[in-house]
């Protein structure tokens, strides 16, 4: 991006709890229905943490599998990054957590909250670290348990989301490679339109908040909608034009995975058509932060993507945050 060296992706790994929830298993819990649920969303199925499972130990699991393809041990991280809107305490940082379940201790380790782009964010803060040389690989974790704080009553809101992990590991790559360009946004005055109302400082944990149900996501879906398509497409453009590219020269669009009209729309838009998509919210749902690098590294291994490609990434959260990245792979 413009320092002399050039930073990128060099390895991907996922982790996916056990538990499947199909649209048939949410018959029985609210009132929907699997075509409702389909025709809407674009949703199957979603995987939802078992008992055992917690957001450090999928990150854990999705960090050693980056870590091995990329050929690295957890000690030669310089900087392990995790996004998530979903830690498993609200201190320490889920990043120390990870740290020391991996062994990765020359690292400095910190959470970064950006709702469903979170990872995108993230991305834009490794690069800077690789570019201007105060790191040389980085661990970049997208992971977000959304289960515990999903409201099960809400036919609205339960259908859509799932839990996952995805992890990327970051390092210096070769002229013509890696991360090209990346723009991010937000918008505070939007904040209420995705949000949790209670559980933080502002509004901490009392018998009202939690009979008025404040612990769960709450959101203003329409509205989400309209400013999802608009924002998944500028913002891709916008991060193309920074990269002095056209949209003509996209190979894949890997899109944050909310809903699949919003991705249809927005590739619409963009003239690209389905095979230049990556889509896998059928089968997971909306996992927030982890849903690109999950669907990057689905696309890694079902060999897609080859050298050379140039692949945009987009997306839209809570906040409201959005953003996109374009690579060479």
């Amino acid at each position: 991006m413009g320092s002399g060296i050039n930073a990128g992706i060099i390895s991907t790994g996922k982790a996916l709890p056990v538990s499947r929830l199909t649209n048939k298993d949410l018959e029985d819990m609210v009132d929907t229905n699997d075509e409702w649920i389909k025709s809407r969303t674009g949703i199957e199925e979603r995987r939802i943490l078992t008992t055992e499972e917690t957001n450090s130990y999928l990150s854990a699991r999705a960090a050693r599998i980056a870590l091995e393809r990329a050929e690295l041990s957890p000690q030669e991280i310089d900087v392990l990054i995790v996004a998530t809107v979903t830690p498993d305490l609200i201190l320490p940082s889920t990043a120390c957590l990870i740290q020391d379940i991996i062994g990765a201790y020359n690292a400095s380790a910190f959470d970064l909250a950006a709702g469903c782009t979170g990872f995108l964010y993230g991305l834009q803060v490794a690069v800077q670290f690789i570019e201007n040389n105060s790191a040389r690989n980085i661990l970049l974790v997208g992971v977000d348990t959304l289960s515990p704080i999903v409201d099960w009553q809400d036919r609205n809101t339960c259908v859509l989301f799932g839990d996952g992990a995805g992890a990327v590991v970051l390092s210096r790559v070769g002229e013509e490679q890696g991360i090209l360009s990346s723009k991010m946004y937000s918008d505070g005055s939007k904040a209420k339109l995705l949000y949790v109302p209670s559980g933080g400082s502002s509004e901490p944990a009392r018998y009202r908040t939690i009979d008025e149900r404040g612990h769960y996501i709450k959101m203003n879906g329409p509205e989400v909608f309209k400013f999802a398509v608009t924002v998944m497409v500028d913002s891709t453009l916008h991060a193309l034009e920074l990269s002095q590219r056209k949209k003509e020269d996209l190979d894949f669009l890997i899109p944050h995975q909310a809903n699949v009209r919003i991705i249809k729309a927005a590739c619409k838009r963009l003239d690209l058509n389905s095979e230049q998509v990556i889509v896998n919210i059928n089968r997971y749902g909306n996992m927030s932060s982890a849903s690109i690098p999950v669907a990057l590294d689905e696309a890694l291994e079902e060999n897609k993507i080859q050298r050379g490609d140039l692949i945009a990434m987009v997306s839209f959260g809570a906040g409201l945050t959005w953003g996109a990245a374009v690579m060479q792979w």
